[in-house]
């Protein structure tokens, strides 16, 4: 199930969908909390969306100014520990995920979907 808007793909969000959902937050000071959603957006683009497996990545910012939240789908756990190998050898993604941990601490985890609900 892909929903689509204005012929473009959006993140669905269902518990009936066999996926595996990354849920990144971020820690950051305000000032730079730009900075990490451009060095995040890099990250997807050049690297992640390439990576077999891979489905959607959104990125989050939150109001306050101190955090950041990255959500992504991809196939299987295996399709992420996959692209964590390949992360490892990348230089670009070497070099963005560095300025990241320059501004901002991380925590990934693993999750399944258990329950959406819509009106």
């Amino acid at each position: 199930m892909t929903a689509f808007i204005n012929n473009e793909r959006m993140t669905t969000i269902s518990k009936n969908l066999d996926i595996v959902t990354l849920i990144n937050v971020f820690t950051v000071e305000p000032e730079n909390q730009q900075r990490l959603t451009e060095l995040w957006v890099s990250i997807t683009e050049d690297v992640m969306c390439k990576q077999l497996g891979f489905i959607s990545a959104n990125f989050h910012k939150s109001l306050d100014g101190k955090h950041g939240a990255n959500y992504a789908q991809w196939s299987s756990v295996e399709s992420i520990e996959s692209m964590l190998k390949s992360v490892k050898i990348n230089e670009r993604y070497q070099y963005l995920h560095a300025e990241v941990l320059k501004i901002a601490k991380m925590s990934p985890v693993l999750y399944e979907v258990c329950y959406t609900k819509t009106l």
